[in-house]
This record gives C-alpha cells, sequence and structure tokens, in this order.
C-alpha cells in the first residue's frame, strides 16, 4: 500500500505552521515531514502528532542560516563543531518526536573550499551523523537535489550519493529520493529507482516543470507508482510539493493516480 506524507513546509501552508497537523490529517494523511522543527519546543509538536494520530516520518539536521540562502553545513570544512552540535540537537528531537531517520542537507560548495576537500569534510561528517544515529535507532538519508534550484549545491546526482555512502563505510546511511530533482539532473527516474531500491529508504515527489502536484507535467506517476508496487517499496513517499490552486483544492491527484 502506498503510504502518503505530507510535507508541512509546502502543504498547507495556507494555515500557521501548528495547524497544518489538523489540517494534514483532516485530508487523510497519516504522516507528515518537514524541514526542520527546530524553531519550536519538541513537546508541542509531540502533542499534535499524538492528538491527529500521525507520523512524523522524517526531518532535516540542522542545515545553518536557512533565511540568509544557507542549505547545510555538511561540506564546510571550518564548521565541523556546529555540524556536530547540530547532530546532537536533531537526535534529542528526534526521541521526543518519534522520528525514525533524519535527513542531511550536505550544503553548497563553500567559497575558497576545493571540491575534495569539501568531499573529505562530508565523508567525515556523514560517518560521524550515522554512528552518533545509530546509538538511537536512527537511520541518517542524504538527498541529491538540482542545481537549478539551488546553484552551488554540493550533491546533486545519485551516483555521487552512493559513492559518498560507500567511502563513509558506514552501514547506517541511506538514499533519500526526490524523483522531482532528479528529474532534473539525470531522468532514468524508475530505472534508477529498481537498480538503488535496497539504499532507497525515503521518497520525496513533485512533477515538473514547476514543482507541482502529480498530473501537472511531464512525469508519469501512474506508470511510477505502479512500479514502487511491483518492487516492494514499502517506506514513505513524502509530497514535498507546492500546490498549484491551493493544498485541499489539488489533492484529487491521489484519487486520479489511483492511491
Amino acid at each position: 500500500m502506498t503510504k502518503l506524507a505530507a510535507n508541512l513546509t509546502m502543504l498547507f501552508n495556507e494555515h500557521p505552521f501548528m495547524e497544518r497537523f489538523e489540517a494534514a490529517a483532516r485530508a487523510g494523511f497519516r504522516g507528515v515531514e518537514f524541514l526542520f522543527p527546530y524553531a519550536f519546543h519538541a513537546d508541542q509538536i509531540a502533542d499534535k502528532l499524538n492528538a491527529y494520530q500521525l507520523d512524523l516520518v522524517l526531518h532535516n539536521l540542522p542545515a545553518g542560516n536557512w533565511e540568509a540562502g544557507e542549505r547545510g553545513i555538511a561540506c564546510h570544512p571550518d564548521r565541523i563543531g556546529e555540524f556536530r552540535e547540530g547532530v546532537d540537537e536533531a537526535i534529542r528531537y528526534a526521541k521526543v518526536l518519534g522520528t525514525k531517520q533524519l535527513n542531511c542537507l550536505v550544503g553548497k560548495l563553500p567559497p575558497g573550499v576545493s571540491y575534495g576537500q569539501a568531499r573529505e569534510t562530508v565523508v567525515e561528517n556523514l560517518k560521524y551523523a550515522a554512528d552518533m544515529l545509530r546509538e538511537h535507532r536512527i537511520s541518517l538519508l542524504i538527498e541529491p537535489i538540482n542545481d537549478f534550484d539551488i546553484p552551488g549545491f554540493f550533491l546533486t546526482r545519485t551516483r555521487q550519493a552512493i559513492d559518498l555512502i560507500r567511502d563513509t563505510g558506514s552501514s547506517n546511511i541511506y538514499l533519500q529520493y526526490d524523483i522531482y530533482h532528479m528529474q532534473r539532473m539525470e531522468g532514468e527516474i524508475a530505472n534508477t529507482i529498481r537498480a538503488n531500491r535496497d539504499i532507497i529508504r525515503h521518497i520525496q515527489l513533485a512533477d515538473n516543470p514547476g514543482r507541482f502536484e502529480p498530473g501537472t507535467g511531464e512525469i508519469n506517476y501512474r506508470y511510477l507508482f505502479g512500479m514502487l508496487e511491483e518492487i516492494g517499496y514499502d517506506g514513505w513517499i513524502g509530497c514535498e510539493y507546492k500546490p498549484k490552486a491551493g493544498t485541499v483544492e489539488g489533492l484529487g491527484w491521489r484519487q486520479d493516480h489511483g492511491i
């Protein structure tokens, strides 16, 4: 059975953030995800999850100064201490919220830092985070992101992510596969998911162009949903798209795609 999680950073944003949990539950979602919980006390979010019987299936490690345009610091050689403090904070929240997987946005290549320096830093930071999370039975994910939307992002392709995971030597790092981002960067969505089924632990969706809901663009989501069922993917699929005409008004795509 397809398990859809509402991305509360992008969906139901007609409401203040803490009201989006109820809106997601009323719309039939049983799982939610979002970028960051850190602006709120963990107990506030836990109360919402419990009240509406929702699973928090994913959130990110702290990612630097988001408002200033930072998109992660795992590739910054001069901010390793800050990264490790962020891992500790993410674990504290995950334990209260019941989150079993955390995503690491690795960030943009910093000015004056070579690709090799950044890659070495990413590998060491990921190994550290994976080891720390393992102690709490939490999985670490990494996500390739297209560099049209985020110019300069360090991790942009599936093969690059697989090589990073290999070089950490860790068995607690997996792939978060975002269909929209990878359609823009490399295509071959179905074959890539099939080939990497064993390390894909979370999938996110949006159509292209525009990053709107499925059915608005070029991606054949009816085929992809069938393929995921065929290969036995039983993880969550995060709905991380921009509603084209309001969240609730756009949810008809689920019925249109038979889920």
